[in-house]
């Protein structure tokens, strides 16, 4: 009777251990039947919504899914409005189901947050780069974080070589003197360069690193890569870049540093201080990936000094910027707003992508492997 009870027990106690796991994950990428509260935050087109019927990627525009989630009795709310206790975002954490963000325009999902949205169960990011969420706080609650994986990566390497060869060629001075009735040839010309020959470096070498590199070929380049792991034997070979295991010993070989890595924890302020100094003196630098993997004061010191001859990108943090951003007054500067992966056409791909998820999400379907962020409480590898 006692090896009974003993058994009793011990299956009761597994069965609570079980259902007390289950429940750290009850937040699954399933829905439960029933209209589901969805909301989007994107940035507002205004003046311009009406002016590209493509223009899907704005508040206006949202994503072109309004019509298709109402017609199945969903509730789809599109607001720009995002910071702030009294914000419009923050009126529907408590009992939204979904939340669609961009990195364009986004929306701070914290810890704390994500411990107000009781049904929250699904994180969309409309592009690529997901770290305005909380993984590690999202992990934990159970939710299910996903991105359009691919939808802009030509987007976004396109605009970097545009940017190299801006900063390479010391362009927007001449574009100023053109705008403003100026003609000093020689202002531009002490520090324009060519492009063929420079030793162009990128940390990270994923998805837009590989097309940058491909892209960068013709021009005759030394090319380099840093990464956490060795691109395809075949890949490389086509591309010519070389692999750099060590990043501070790449770095002092550069003419241009292009920055293609994720933010982690790991790249959070990766360029301080100290590793700006270890490039080269003189250096360009391109940066699309994330704002916040530069000490943006480190940054505005070294291109005053001249260690940096010129900084181009368009990732800031937090975005929008704010006006006193020192990144908007350092000297020789290609900056602009997050625009380099929001083109029309990156818009219609991650809009697909978006549709093509919640549309798996409603009938409980798996994603797509390389779009999870975050899936039954682990980081994809990007993140770890």
């Amino acid at each position: 009777m006692a090896m009974k009870r003993a058994a009793t027990s011990a299956i009761k106690s597994f069965a609570s251990s079980r259902n007390s796991l289950s429940s750290t994950f009850t937040r699954d990428l399933h829905a439960s039947p029933g209209s589901k509260k969805i909301v989007g935050v994107f940035y507002k087109a205004n003046e311009y919504a009406s002016l590209n019927p493509n223009f899907v990627g704005c508040v206006e525009g949202a994503l072109g899914i309004r019509e298709w989630l109402e017609s199945q009795g969903h509730q789809y709310i599109v607001t720009d409005d995002k910071e702030g206790p009294d914000c419009e975002l923050e009126k529907h954490i408590p009992d939204l189901h979904v939340l669609i963000s961009t990195p364009f325009h986004p929306a701070y999902v914290t810890a704390e947050r994500i411990k107000k949205a009781k049904n929250l169960q699904l994180l969309l990011t409309a592009g690529i780069g997901s770290d305005h969420i909380d993984l590690n706080a999202a992990a934990a609650a159970g939710l299910t974080v996903a991105e359009v994986t691919g939808s802009n990566v030509v987007s976004v390497a396109e605009d970097e070589l545009m940017r190299i060869l801006i900063l390479v060629r010391n362009f927007l001075p001449g574009y100023h003197q053109a705008s403003s009735g100026d003609w000093n040839v020689a202002a531009i010309a002490h520090r324009a360069y060519d492009l063929e020959g420079k030793t162009v470096g990128t940390v990270g070498a994923g998805r837009i690193g590989r097309l940058l590199l491909q892209r960068l070929k013709p021009f005759n380049c030394n090319l380099l890569y840093h990464d956490r792991l060795k691109m395809d034997p075949e890949l490389e070979k086509q591309t010519g870049a070389k692999f750099e295991e060590d990043l501070d010993a790449m770095l002092p070989k550069c003419d241009i540093v292009v920055i293609n890595t994720p933010l982690t924890d790991k790249t959070r302020g990766l360029f301080d201080k100290e590793r700006i100094a270890k490039c080269k003196k003189g250096v360009l630098i391109v940066n699309n990936a994330r704002g916040a993997i530069m000490d943006a004061q480190a940054v505005a010191d070294a291109c005053s000094s001249g260690h940096i001859a010129g900084y181009g990108g368009d990732v800031w943090y937090p975005q929008p910027a704010p006006k006193d951003h020192p990144w908007r007054y350092m000297p020789n500067q290609a900056m602009t707003p997050h625009i380099s992966g929001t083109t029309i056409d990156a818009q219609l791909r991650y809009a697909a992508g978006v549709k093509d998820m919640l549309d798996r999400y409603f009938k409980g379907e798996e994603f797509p492997p390389q779009h999870y962020i975050v899936k039954e409480g682990k980081l994809a590898s990007q993140y770890q």
